[in-house]
């Protein structure tokens, strides 16, 4: 992010407001700068024959022409998205765009004005939440710090199997996870709250995976953490891809590190997608790179 100036002369071109990316003062812009320039992305929006090309032959989920808001406030202006089974998607954009709202919308917590949204073919657009998870296998990640800290890291975990039949169930669910993760086995009968910034992010996913989701949806994987802790986090979602064939749609602020985990990305601008490719296409998009990513 832009510093302050250094009031010696020689940054008059520079500017000091908050931006995206990892650029340097000299090519951070100012998020309303970035929010102008976006906009023109969306006379070029990408045609669904594009989205459906990119999804590939085995699409799962599919929003169409959706409008979606909170209350009387309409966030999403028929918004279209394929994604492929086992696949995952990154969506960035300036702040306000919409990107989490695409989330919100998938998973049943914001008003639908219009338009569909689908799994398998299966339309699902007006479940609730509960029955995204039990019956559409959709499960939703948290920004963060959504654990439970006076719990134990083994009780989070059974919150997370709330819809199962039986709490047997929910515990057996949790042992697989133990199974799978032994960084969380080895801390299962610890307070929540005594874990890393890194471990509390990896028990919110883990919690995520007691009702054996198809669909992860991801809001932020690496708000608030450090370095170290986000390629870890990366690593852990990217194992969930390839190796469990794990569909993620995911929100990253961090636009450079969300398009270089992702399979495909969209660009939203003001509730619209307005560009679409892989995400090492977009990586190598001018105009993302000058917008996004800080250079």
């Amino acid at each position: 992010m832009a510093g302050p100036h250094d009031g010696s002369g020689k940054g008059e071109g520079r500017r000091s407001a908050s931006g995206y990316g990892l650029g340097s003062v000299d090519t951070v812009m100012s998020v309303t700068d970035v929010a102008r320039e976006a906009e023109r992305f969306v006379a070029d929006a990408p045609s669904l024959d594009v989205l459906e090309r990119l999804a590939g032959d085995d699409i799962l989920l599919t929003l169409d022409g959706l409008r979606a808001g909170y209350g009387p406030m309409e966030i999403l202006h028929e918004v279209s998205l394929r994604v492929g089974r086992g696949q995952s998607l990154c969506l960035i954009g300036p702040n306000g765009a919409g990107k989490s709202t695409v989330l919100h919308s998938i998973f049943g917590f914001t008003s639908i004005y219009a338009g569909s949204i689908a799994i398998g073919g299966k339309e699902v657009t007006r479940l609730k939440p509960n029955d995204k998870l039990r019956s559409a296998g959709i499960a939703y990640v948290l920004q963060d710090n959504s654990v439970f800290p006076d719990m134990t890291v083994e009780e989070n975990l059974w919150m997370g199997g709330y819809l199962m039949s039986a709490p047997a169930e929910a515990k057996q669910a949790a042992d697989r996870v133990f199974e799978k993760y032994p960084r969380l086995a080895e801390r299962r009968r610890m307070a929540a709250r005594v874990l890393s910034g890194g471990e509390r992010r990896l028990l919110e996913i883990s919690r995520a995976l007691v009702m054996d989701p198809q669909v992860l949806l991801i809001d932020e994987p690496s708000i608030g953490l450090e370095p170290r802790f986000i390629d870890m986090v990366f690593e852990i979602l990217g194992d969930l891809q390839r190796v469990d064939g794990k569909t993620i749609v995911m929100v990253e602020q961090n636009a450079k590190k969300g398009l270089d985990f992702a399979d495909v990305g969209y660009v939203l601008v003001s509730g619209q997608v307005a560009r679409a490719g892989s995400g090492a296409e977009l990586l190598e998009d001018p105009d993302v790179g000058r917008l996004f990513l800080g250079g």
